[in-house]
């Protein structure tokens, strides 16, 4: 979609406002399933954009969903994912939300040693189940974005093997699926086939084995000079070492990714207005009408998002650091070169698909953004903008 595109939604629905390319989601997906193997299967990870409309989109392209709260489960449902192709994978929940998730006939996927063997004898082999494996593996853009690593919460250790295996065989637990998941925004498709070769490893010790799930963490490029995860050479290399391991061993699996970064961080485009322009001795500030409330990545991940002027792409460029309205240190950009920036001006975050109103909040008591799905050259409003009804809407004044 254009700039001018953009530029008329802000007109016609304000902003701050989230806007989604339904046809960068498609283009994202159709390079996955034409990489690899056409057995594997991916299944979205709906933690980077759960709209409900999104899901129903992603669900048309053919896609499974990866959960990982009961809620995701249920919007997953609701938005018309068939319960095998929901994959279940919660971290330090109560056994009652497994159990409520069972309800549903999903996929479950436990990643620890006490809930396992809480479910192992309550349920023995009734409701086969995927185990998440830690493999030790350091990967990711960032420390907090790494979940493999030997400290992380995420996953049963590799040396925990032994401890698994007694489970399985004090209470009958049926394990049809290993999984693991190393990070986001992995630079090196190798990792993938490092831990491809401990899944192997691992296959041995779990007869009922039917599916090997390598989470995901496709990196996407955030700016000019940043890479994506080349997945047409990741798909042949692990085309070629599945087809080596099961000559060798005469075993078949099913391999499965959790696409969620990948899919939607390039289809969405925040939409800001600036409010203010402020000189000091050292900084022209940009401030705009938005903050961590609606997009914390910058200050979360220290990440990099794209920042233009779209009202005046063809301005003389500025420095300008970029900051929000919040009653904290919001600062989307240091030192940026834009377009030359005048109040009124309206500015585009790229790359605000995955993580942006998703971990939105009412921080200040703001309001949160407007969404809106691009889809067959028709912006469609997917989420009214909040309004001040909504920050009162589960109090109870008891005063």
């Amino acid at each position: 979609m254009t700039n001018k595109e953009l530029l008329k939604i802000a007109e016609q629905f304000g902003t701050p406002t989230y806007v989604y390319d339904a046809d960068s989601i498609k283009t994202q997906y159709e390079k996955l399933t034409s990489s690899f193997h056409k057995t594997t299967r991916f299944f979205y990870a709906c933690k980077a954009l759960s709209n409900i409309n999104i899901l129903k989109y992603v669900q048309q392209l053919g896609a499974g969903l990866d959960c990982v709260s009961i809620n995701e489960v249920k919007l997953g449902l609701k938005a018309g994912f068939p319960k095998d192709k929901i994959l279940f994978t919660p971290n330090c929940v109560d056994l009652s939300e497994i159990e409520e998730a069972m309800s549903f006939k999903v996929h479950i996927n436990i990643d620890n040693i006490s809930i396992l063997e809480q479910f192992g004898n309550k349920f023995g082999g009734s409701y086969p189940i995927f185990v998440r494996i830690n493999p030790h593996i350091y990967a990711g853009g960032n420390h907090k974005i790494s979940t493999g690593h030997i400290d992380s919460k995420f996953g049963i250790s590799i040396h925990q093997l032994r401890h698994i295996e007694r489970i399985m065989k004090s209470t009958k637990l049926l394990v049809e699926g290993l999984h693991m998941h190393t990070g986001s925004e992995i630079k090196d498709p190798d990792v993938f086939l490092q831990g491809l070769e401990i899944m192997f490893e691992l296959a041995d010790h779990f007869p009922d084995l039917k599916y090997l799930d390598m989470g995901s963490g496709f990196k996407v490029p955030y700016q000019e000079s940043d890479m994506e995860t080349d997945v047409k050479t990741l798909g042949k290399k692990v085309e070629k070492a599945i087809s080596d391991y099961e000559k060798e061993s005469g075993k078949k699996f099913q391999l499965w990714f959790e696409p969620g970064k990948f899919l939607v961080s390039k289809c969405g485009h925040l939409l800001v207005k600036t409010n203010v322009i402020k000189h000091t001795t050292a900084t022209t500030f940009a401030g705009v009408d938005s903050g961590f409330n609606h997009l914390i990545r910058p200050m979360f991940y220290d990440s990099y998002h794209i920042i233009e002027n779209i009202s005046n792409p063809k301005g003389s460029e500025r420095i300008y650091t970029v900051v929000g309205n919040i009653c904290e240190t919001d600062t989307f950009a240091w030192d940026r070169k834009i377009p030359e920036i005048h109040e009124g001006d309206i500015l585009v975050f790229r790359n605000a698909g995955a993580y942006g109103f998703e971990m939105s909040s009412n921080f200040n008591s703001r309001l949160k953004p407007a969404e809106v799905l691009y889809l067959d050259k028709k912006a469609h409003l997917i989420r009214k903008r909040d309004e001040f009804e909504d920050l009162l809407k589960n109090q109870i004044e008891v005063l």
